[in-house]
């Protein structure tokens, strides 16, 4: 089961304790790397580009649930959702 990576108006939120900000990820990345050699071979990422990202499951730091953790909505995305409501005539 694969869960989504939140967006700038989402959260991870465990279902099962609340927690909000602990969690472990296993992931798959395919990526674009622009890789720095010096002359000893030694290398460095300079520029990363995500091409595909793969959330696999999520596990709950505080209480050990794994895929029990759901996306759900920051407090100032369902703030900013109510204002737009309320600013629409009915």
């Amino acid at each position: 089961m694969s869960i989504s990576v939140p967006t700038d108006t989402e959260r991870w939120r465990c279902a099962q304790c609340g927690n909000l900000t602990r969690f472990d990820v296993t992931r798959t990345v395919r990526s674009r790397d622009y890789l720095h050699l010096d002359l000893s071979g030694a290398s460095r990422v300079e520029e990363s580009e995500v091409l595909a990202e793969t959330v696999e499951h999520v596990r709950c730091r505080w209480c050990d649930a794994v895929d029990a953790v759901d996306v759900v909505p920051r407090p100032a995305a369902e703030a900013s959702a109510g204002q737009e409501q309320a600013a629409e005539p009915a």
